[in-house]
This record gives structure tokens, C-alpha cells and sequence, in this order.
């Protein structure tokens, strides 16, 4: 998948601006990179193309340190704290970003990433092939 691409399906799937959803994909995939091991942010990082795959690099965890524990509802309140998102996009941003990055990476990379995430995270994810259609 393409940056342009991934961008486009979170805008359509937050039913935002594509500026908007660039902001939001920042937000939550550097949210992302602060809930999941380093190792995992970066084999998912590995996955996604130039410009977004930075946003979950992060400098190498100082010894000791490790991924910060934290649910669904602090994990969307982050993402709105940081510079730029629009507070009462940032659940549906979360949504949609969590979303297209399912399709972008390899499954098996997802699950490994989703599973360092509590069962919660599970229900915010639409089912595979969702983007774009309406629901009949």
C-alpha cells in the first residue's frame, strides 16, 4: 500500500479531510509505537511505505524501559493530546487508522502487533473489506 493510498482509506473510513486523516495517522501510529514493544513498532514500520513508516520508529528504549501499559479509551486520549488532532475526531481517527493499518501490513505481523494490545482494541477494527461500502 501506498502513502497516498493509506491516507485516502483512513480519510474515507473517518470521513475526514485527507489532511485531517494524515494528522490522525501521525497521531496514532506514534500513539502506537509508545503501547507496543520497539521490536514490534518496528517490524510494522518495516511493512509500511515512506512517510508514514517514521512515525513508529522511535529512539532504542533506554535499558529497563518498556512499552507503556495503557486501555482503549487512554490510548484515544493521547491521540488527541498530541499537536494538531482534532479532539472529536481522534476516536473514529484511532478507528480508521487501526483499520487501514490491518490491510497495509501482513496479517501475521497485525496479529502480533494486536495481540501486545488489550482485547478491546479488537471491536474498534472493521472487518476486513469494509472501506468505502455502505452498509445494506
Amino acid at each position: 500500500m501506498e502513502y497516498q493510498d493509506f491516507i485516502n482509506a483512513v480519510a474515507t473510513r473517518a470521513k475526514v479531510s485527507t489532511d485531517q486523516a494524515a494528522t490522525l495517522t501521525r497521531a496514532t501510529l506514534e500513539t502506537l509505537a509508545d503501547r507496543i514493544s520497539a521490536g514490534q513498532a518496528e517490524d510494522l514500520a518495516y511493512q509500511l511505505p515512506e512517510g508514514l513508516d517514521d512515525h513508529l520508529r522511535k529512539p532504542p528504549p533506554r535499558r529497563g524501559e518498556h512499552a507503556k501499559s495503557f486501555g482503549l479509551d487512554e490510548f484515544v486520549r493521547r491521540v488527541a493530546d498530541r499537536p494538531d488532532v482534532d479532539r472529536a475526531l481522534a476516536g473514529a481517527g484511532v478507528r480508521a487508522v487501526l483499520t487501514t493499518l490491518r490491510e497495509a501490513v501482513s496479517r501475521d505481523e497485525f496479529a502480533d502487533a494486536v495481540a501486545q494490545l488489550p482485547k478491546e482494541f479488537r471491536q474498534v477494527i472493521e472487518p476486513v473489506g469494509v472501506v468505502g461500502k455502505e452498509n445494506r
